[in-house]
């Protein structure tokens, strides 16, 4: 059974909550350019929860067989099934179909069209699958050690070619492996580091995120893995504070955050188990008649949109993607008992 880490289900609410707000309602002026600074920042949040998640799960259970079953079995089903009624439905050339089924389209050429933009993410989701896939294959436990300093090559590669905000994989992996840092932070039995980044505020962490997203924000760019790492981490590590301060009559006492009970509503937590529907259904519906038009008359569209997204988004979680899930848990049941295999770092 997978551990749940309820406050990142509060992030994972919050990172489809922003890519809603920033795709489809205005934020501020336009020339201020919030929207996609937000959208961004959202997208930051995800790839971090990603990360933290995968590598969680492999720090348990090296079997790769098990992982890739279980992570394809989740992603491909409602992916596949998107594309192929929009690709049909928006007669797409016939070179666009397998970049998008083999999930390589956000590399050079891309072919992406105008319903099929936002599933770039995915691209990089299943590459990032398969390539941390091959790394535990080869390497073992110590495949774990070369995820961060992968993700700092991939920060090098950004700066030397002075990429601020990409979608391709090469330029955009850091911040799933800033995830793959902070799970392994959390997972290692040292407390000073746990300790420390407990003690900055989110608060800050939040707008400086949203500042490392903006295209206007420089040299910050290169920083937004490593700022989205410590937003997460600051409360995912809420209550190490105290444990080192408690004297020896005194019992350790965890404190509790004050956003920790918004964290760990049911808001979220609704929103974090659809969150992957919503965010594929989502971009489809943008380029249909939900989405179109003069500016007042798309925006008075926006509920009619957003209903269509939640309704859709609710019967693909639900139904359609639990029978995945749980075709996965079947399959890989058996895998699970012959490889209980645990790392601690």
């Amino acid at each position: 059974m997978e551990t749940r880490y309820q406050t990142l289900d509060g992030w994972r609410g919050i990172s489809i909550l922003l890519v809603l707000l920033g795709h489809l309602l205005p934020i501020g002026p336009k020339a201020w350019q919030l929207n996609g600074a937000i959208a961004s920042s959202g997208m930051a949040i995800f790839f971090i929860l990603s990360g933290f998640l995968i590598t969680s799960i492999l720090l348990r259970n090296q079997n790769i067989v098990h992982f890739l079953t279980r992570r394809f079995l989740r992603i491909v089903p409602l992916a596949w099934l998107f594309m192929a009624i929009t690709l049909v439905a928006g007669s797409a050339a016939s070179n666009t179909y397998l970049p998008h089924f083999l999930f390589y389209a956000n590399w050079p050429s891309m072919v992406f069209t105008n319903y099929t933009g936002h599933l770039w993410s995915l691209c990089v989701e299943m590459q990032f699958y398969v390539l941390v896939a091959l790394l535990v294959l080869v390497f073992k436990k110590h495949a774990f050690v070369l995820l961060p300093i992968i993700c700092l090559t991939v920060t090098g590669y950004r700066f030397i070619n002075d990429i601020h905000m990409a979608i391709n994989t090469y330029y955009r992996l850091d911040e799933i492996l800033a995830g793959c840092t902070l799970a392994l932070v959390y997972h290692h039995q040292s407390a000073a580091l746990k300790y420390f980044i407990s003690k900055l505020s989110p608060i800050y962490l939040f707008p400086l995120l949203v500042i490392s997203a903006h295209p206007d924000s420089g040299f910050v760019n290169y920083l937004r893995p490593y700022i989205a790492l410590l937003l997460i981490g600051s409360t995912l590590f809420a209550g190490h504070a105290l444990t080192n301060q408690t004297s020896e009559n005194k019992p350790a006492v965890v404190q509790i955050s004050w956003y920790s009970k918004w964290l760990n509503g049911r808001f979220l937590f609704y929103l974090a188990s659809t969150s992957y529907a919503l965010y594929v259904i989502h971009g489809g519906l943008i380029g249909t008649w939900l989405g179109e038009g003069e500016k007042l008359e798309k925006y008075l569209k926006r509920p009619l949109l957003l209903a269509a997204t939640f309704a859709l988004a609710h019967i693909s979680t639900f139904y359609f993607e639990k029978h995945w899930i749980n075709l996965a848990k079947k399959l890989t049941k058996k895998t699970k008992k012959n490889n209980p295999s645990n790392t601690n770092i």
